[in-house]
């Protein structure tokens, strides 16, 4: 046994010698790719840093970073942008195809590449400051913060030849930069604009880069077709969570799978659900800057709804709720650490309309089973028993069909919680109700008469 492990270890030492070599030779002439998309979050830095390693392991002449992100999380961002900036293999971020703002994202990877390029009709920076700073902080504090993101953005982009006036005011206000006007900069902001990714590799071909550590390569890329680094199983389901999209539908799903669960008298199985939906969520919420009063808002909006469920509001609670939801969608995601980063519109109104569905066709379930009454159907009580939830004195609560009512004694006596009466006539939304006659009545409640 001994004997094996030591066979085992030389084998690893050869396989590692032989390997040295390989990592202290020239680059080979292979290419990589890897597509961002959607907000760059601590997800996508895992996806990319495992290309990075991948095509440094490779010796690989270049890797494209596609860029097509919006927004962006900026304590996820600037640390990876110092990656790219020192990776041992020659890094381009191309913002594509048309129509793509870039955002914050765009103007930290740009400034971090070694070589920076655009398609036609794009864009990059943010309406928003580049910098990240605390209310509580000092005013000296900030400028020393905001100071150090400008001189880290002009110094990268200074190493490569490219302009750096834009950059004060990107940081500091707020800046978008089209494809057009980072060209016409001088020197300009950008190294080229290819119109796709076959063109890019064209006039890739011939260019020198600059390492961190100094040494230069010469890209050869013509008529070579990048291979595509795929995110696994694991990222893609990260990426999928990190989106702020997601999580609101999540933890709507998940507070519509716990109303179920209390509308069909608790089976289990939809507490599961809705357990599997907030679980989804709790990693959107570690990894995207929520602000945490509007999450307390979107659980007091489901707190309102399902309130409806118990206490005879005829549906004032439910929509009180959605009024809730809506406010604390729009301002779920705080945008001064996330420029570009908001629960889409068109969610927000899809979600807001599915739970006014869903509560509409409960409640009429609920009504339809008979398990709630509504004050046009209050006749029905007549007769009835009802259990004392809130002493009566003369008034108090008594829960009867599902719901909670307020009922007041017919002849002014008290009646202790807990005890029975029978519901004799209602005023309105007031039940008028009586002590029941027998010790037998009050065992067995339900008994018909």
């Amino acid at each position: 046994m001994i004997a094996r492990l030591y066979l085992l270890g030389l084998v690893a030492l050869l396989i590692n010698s032989c390997a040295v070599p390989a990592r202290q030779g020239q680059p080979t002439t292979s290419a990589y790719s890897v597509q961002v998309d959607g907000v760059f979050t601590d997800a996508t830095v895992g996806y990319l840093a495992r290309a990075i390693d991948l095509a440094e392991d490779s010796q690989a002449n270049v890797l494209i970073i596609g860029l097509r992100s919006e927004g962006a999380v900026l304590t996820a961002l600037r640390p990876f942008a110092e990656q790219v900036a020192e990776a041992r293999v020659p890094v381009v971020v191309y913002i594509a195809p048309a129509q793509t703002q870039a955002g914050a994202s765009g103007s930290f990877l740009l400034s971090a590449s070694h070589i920076a390029a655009m398609a036609p009709d794009t864009s990059f920076g943010s309406a928003d400051p580049l910098v990240q700073t605390e209310a509580f902080q000092r005013e000296e504090t900030r400028d020393v913060v905001r100071d150090g993101v400008i001189e880290q953005l002009t110094d990268w982009n200074a190493q490569h030849g490219r302009n750096t006036d834009w950059i004060s005011e990107a940081v500091q206000d707020g800046m978008i930069i089209t494809n057009e006007q980072a060209v016409a900069m001088q020197p300009p902001a950008i190294t080229l604009v290819a119109r796709d990714q076959d063109d890019l590799m064209t006039r890739l071909e011939g260019q020198v880069v600059t390492l961190s550590n100094g040494e230069t390569v010469t890209l050869t890329t013509l008529g070579r077709q990048p291979v595509p680094i795929e995110a696994n199983l694991l990222e893609q389901l990260l990426l999928f969570l990190a989106d702020p999209t997601i999580l609101f539908i999540l933890l709507v799903l998940g507070g519509m799978a716990l109303y179920s669960e209390l509308v069909s008298g608790g089976v289990g199985i939809l507490a599961a659900m809705a357990m599997l939906f907030l679980l989804g969520a709790l990693y959107g919420i570690l990894v995207l800057p929520i602000r945490w009063i509007s999450l307390v808002g979107l659980l007091l909006a489901f707190g309102c709804i399902i309130a409806d469920l118990f206490v005879p509001s005829h549906g004032g609670l439910s929509v009180v709720g959605l009024v809730l939801m809506i406010i604390s969608s729009l301002t779920l995601i705080d945008t001064a650490q996330a420029p570009g980063v908001f629960v889409a519109i068109w969610a927000i109104l899809m979600v807001v309309l599915l739970v006014a569905a869903f509560i509409a066709v409960s409640i009429w379930l609920i009504l339809r089973s008979g398990k709630r009454p509504v004050s046009t159907g209050q006749e029905g009580l007549i007769g009835q028993l009802a259990e004392v939830r809130e002493r009566l004195q003369p008034t108090g609560m008594v829960f009867v069909e599902g719901a909670l009512w307020k009922a007041t004694t017919e002849d002014g006596s008290e009646v202790e919680s807990g005890e029975w009466v029978r519901i004799i006539s209602n005023h309105k939304l007031l039940l008028v109700v009586c002590r029941i006659d027998s010790e037998i009545e009050a065992i067995n409640p339900n008994r018909p008469d």
